[in-house]
């Protein structure tokens, strides 16, 4: 077996768990319209929210977070190097994104980011949540909170680990998907048509 062989399935199987898009999967089981059809259209916590269903939104909000956890804390507790744990970091990350099994329509990966940087390195998951949460606190916009977090995010990662380099690297490449999976609240936020965090469900924009 190529000694590639087994690190690069940790990362296949990385981008399966997080193809699991917990928005879609718990507002089935709850019997609820698929969060891809109002609000945003976006299978996230925030957007469940707007259902009314808080309940449903916590769910999706840990099952999304903890399928990260749990793909990069495997890659860890393997001791795969950092270019391997970069790898996985960011496939958990895209499938989240382009879910294999949810036809490539997946979430802007806010809380999938949130769980991998938390186990990257607890300091950079709580001060990247930090931020997070000063923002959305102040503005009530979720999209505005997580383009900052966002931003935020590859400049602690430095700061915290510059001998690591494929990590802030892995970190950085999480941070450009996050604002490229947000430039529609972007240029709502632009033109201040953003929604709130939560604004109640409307048929999808």
């Amino acid at each position: 077996m190529p000694p590639f062989a087994l690190p690069l399935a940790v990362v296949i199987a990385a981008y399966l768990v997080g193809s699991l898009s917990f928005a879609v999967i718990v507002s089935r089981a709850m019997k609820m319209d698929d969060p891809r059809s109002y609000g945003s259209g976006n299978p996230g916590a925030t957007n469940v929210l707007r259902s009314g269903k808080k309940i449903a939104a916590l769910l999706t909000l840990l099952g999304d977070t903890l399928k990260a956890v749990i793909a990069v804390a495997v890659a860890r507790y393997m001791a795969l190097p950092d270019p391997w744990l970069a790898g996985v970091a960011v496939a958990v990350t895209v499938g989240h994104m382009w879910p294999l099994f949810f036809g490539f329509r997946g979430g802007k990966g806010v809380a999938t980011a949130a769980g991998v940087l938390l186990v990257l390195d607890w300091r950079l998951g709580l001060a990247t949540l930090a931020v997070w949460l000063i923002v959305a606190a102040v503005s009530k916009i979720s999209s505005l909170a997580a383009l900052i977090a966002a931003i935020a995010a590859p400049i602690v990662a430095y700061l915290l680990m510059p001998a690591r380099m494929p990590i802030v690297g892995a970190v950085l490449v999480i941070a450009a998907l996050l604002i490229q999976r947000h430039k529609r609240n972007l240029l709502n936020l632009i033109s201040g048509q953003e929604g709130r965090i939560g604004d109640k469900a409307q048929p999808k924009q």
